[in-house]
């Protein structure tokens, strides 16, 4: 059964900064400990319809976005106090209302995207020994909350957790979620799926880590109230075959079903996730095998990503009712040839057996590439600069395309 909310968070969050300015605790950890970054991220994206009869030909944008990240030490005490700050703001370079759907910006009352758009979140926090109290707005990365940074800005979530490493090899979570902030919106919504609206969405965990960090095992559980419930089980294992090769492979089944009152109606989801990576000094060669089943897709909150699914992609996951999936995948590490800080990754995906309304074995398949570079070294070190250029095919709808990203990174560290 999953843990119920931790507090009332509005109420929760003022009490703790009451406690944070006004109790006698030392600041000496709380500055040293702490880090901040201002990541200036710039962000071209094309997308060139090309199914007959699609209703746009082509959705273009492009931003300038500024990404804050801050994040304070602990007060030294027995209980230490801190806070995080995310904020977050994109400005618009290139976009009109005839090439909208690049969802790098909202849309204005009259059509065309907005000029710009930004949010601040503050998390407030609290520890004791290595339990971790956090209140407030951040960007989770989950198992099955996973924050979507896709795009200009990144989602961000509105919550409370608990997360705690004191028992060896454990790190044990449970929290609530109540609102988010899409990646191309400034404003707090309530959490939904296919549609519908809920109150919040609880969650427990457990992740347990070997002593040769080797092995990673994970058990999750979690509930969209009253839409519905979900459960992960995954196993993350390394090995090393030789000096220089290693075999890897990261195995995770969810489990879906409606939950309380199923404002979503009755639902059923199975989806096994599989995916086999062999590293070859600088070469990598992955074989992603994936099969959703039951008469569901799989479940996720509405905007969030499905980056611990094997084929979740820069544009799908191939999570559809019944769909199966496999996936080749090859990385290349330009370091071994002389030239550290450029990669390149290729990857080519198909899904067969969709079952949707009115589509009866459906098949798509994406493929897409990303070459990049980071700055090794001088006045511009740790500066990205990543092309992704992708196709998108399928026979079940009208919604062909290829598509071009350009995305240059620039993190400026304070501290």
């Amino acid at each position: 059964m999953v843990l119920k909310a931790l507090t009332a968070q509005t109420t929760g969050a003022l009490l703790f900064t009451s406690v944070l300015l006004h109790a006698p605790v030392h600041a000496q950890g709380f500055i040293d400990d702490s880090r901040a970054s201002l990541n200036l991220r710039n962000f071209f994206f094309e997308r060139n319809f090309t199914a007959p009869g699609a209703a746009q030909s082509e959705a273009r944008e492009w931003t300038q976005s500024f990404i804050l990240d801050a994040r304070s030490g602990f007060t030294t005490g027995t209980v230490g106090f801190g806070v995080d700050v995310l904020g977050k703001y994109a400005v618009k370079l290139d976009g009109g209302a005839g090439r909208y759907n690049a969802l790098l910006l909202p849309r204005d009352g009259d059509g065309d995207p907005a000029g710009s758009f930004g949010r601040l979140g503050v998390a407030l926090k609290a520890r004791i020994s290595a339990t971790e109290l956090k209140v407030g707005e951040w960007m989770p990365n989950l198992p099955l909350v996973t924050a979507d940074d896709f795009r200009a800005l990144p989602q961000t979530f509105r919550g409370a957790q608990l997360a705690s490493e004191d028992i060896r090899h454990w790190t044990l979570y449970a929290g609530e979620f109540s609102k988010t902030s899409l990646r191309n919106d400034s404003s707090m919504e309530d959490l939904a799926y296919a549609g519908v609206q809920s109150d919040g969405f609880r969650y427990l965990g457990g992740d347990y880590r070997s002593e040769s960090k080797n092995t990673t095992v994970r058990l999750w559980a979690g509930e969209l109230k009253d839409i519905y419930q979900q459960q992960y089980a995954g196993l993350i294992q390394r090995w090393s075959l030789a000096e220089g090769i290693t075999l890897n492979a990261n195995l995770g089944h969810f489990r879906g079903k409606d939950d309380g009152s199923a404002r979503a109606g009755q639902l059923d989801n199975h989806t096994i996730s599989l995916m086999l990576g062999l590293g070859m000094r600088q070469h990598t060669f992955s074989v992603g095998l994936q099969q959703v089943g039951g008469d569901t897709g799989w479940m996720r909150i509405t905007g969030s990503g499905g980056i611990y699914l094997a084929n979740n992609t820069f544009n799908h996951a191939f999570d559809n009712p019944k769909e199966k999936s496999w996936q080749l995948r090859y990385d290349l590490d330009f370091a071994g040839y002389g030239v550290p800080g450029l990669s390149l990754m290729t990857r080519y995906v198909k899904g067969r057996d969709v079952q949707l309304r009115n589509v009866d074995d459906g098949g798509e398949w994406v493929r897409e590439s990303e070459l990049g570079y980071v700055v090794q070294g001088g006045t511009f070190k740790s500066l990205s600069l990543r092309w992704r250029n992708s196709s998108v095919r399928r026979d079940f709808n009208a919604t062909d395309y290829d598509e071009n990203r350009v995305i240059v990174s620039y993190p400026i560290r304070f501290l």
